[in-house]
């Protein structure tokens, strides 16, 4: 009661709101939208924020996803430790031999490429959403090897990484999510649910779903060879 929103920032998949010495902190599958004045509230929900000039704010836990609020300084959660630490994909901070530090390491060679950017924070915020059409752009498949890569696979995975995320960003997210005024972003995700058994827009191949590793994973075989 009483705390000032000072700020919104992002770290990694979290997002982090600090009011007056508190910080509320939103992880990937919490809904959240903005409620106007005399907006309508969402009967249920995990948490809402009332301002006083009558806006507000709620949250709700999709399938996944966690929300809380501690003093500054007090959380010490790893995964948002990491989210701090680590530079941002989208950041100048973020470059290619921080990219080719990630792959080199020898727990990032044994595995995968999903396992390499999807798993174990390597790269704080980038899941298995974004994974799809990162991996479409750089002609790898999710599958393939982490040791296989030569020095132009790298710098083309890396240079996807970058692109990709680019694109979702500056475009206001992908159109398979919502953001805080429950509107879909702009960006046209080309893998995800909606487009499997549909042709590939680059070579006409149908686009295939396919569990792995406790979650799916979708690609077009004619672009992603393993």
């Amino acid at each position: 009661m009483g705390r000032t929103v000072q700020r919104a920032e992002a770290h990694g998949g979290l997002v982090e709101i600090r009011a007056g010495g508190f910080n509320i902190l939103f992880g990937d599958g919490i809904n959240m939208r903005f409620h106007g004045v005399g907006d309508s509230r969402p009967q249920k929900h995990q948490l809402l924020l009332e301002f006083k000039d009558g806006t507000a704010l709620s949250a709700s836990v999709q399938m996944y996803g966690g929300v809380g609020a501690f003093a500054e300084g007090e959380l010490d959660n790893p995964c948002y430790l990491v989210a701090k630490a680590k530079p941002s994909p989208l950041t100048d901070k973020f470059d290619m031999g921080h990219f080719q530090s990630i792959v080199s390491a020898p727990d990032a060679q044994k595995g995968s490429l999903k396992v390499l950017l999807a798993t174990e924070q390597r790269i704080p915020g980038l899941g298995n959403g974004v994974l799809q059409d990162i991996l479409l752009s750089s002609g790898m498949h999710p599958k393939r090897k982490v040791k296989t890569m030569n020095a132009g696979d790298i710098e083309r995975l890396f240079r996807s990484v970058k692109d990709t995320l680019g694109k979702m960003t500056e475009q206001g997210g992908r159109d398979t999510e919502m953001d805080l005024f429950g509107r879909p972003g702009a960006y046209r995700t080309i893998l995800s649910k909606r487009t499997v058994n549909k042709p590939c827009p680059a070579c006409g191949t149908l686009i295939k779903k396919e569990a792995y590793m406790g979650g799916s994973i979708y690609y077009c075989e004619g672009c992603q060879k393993i």
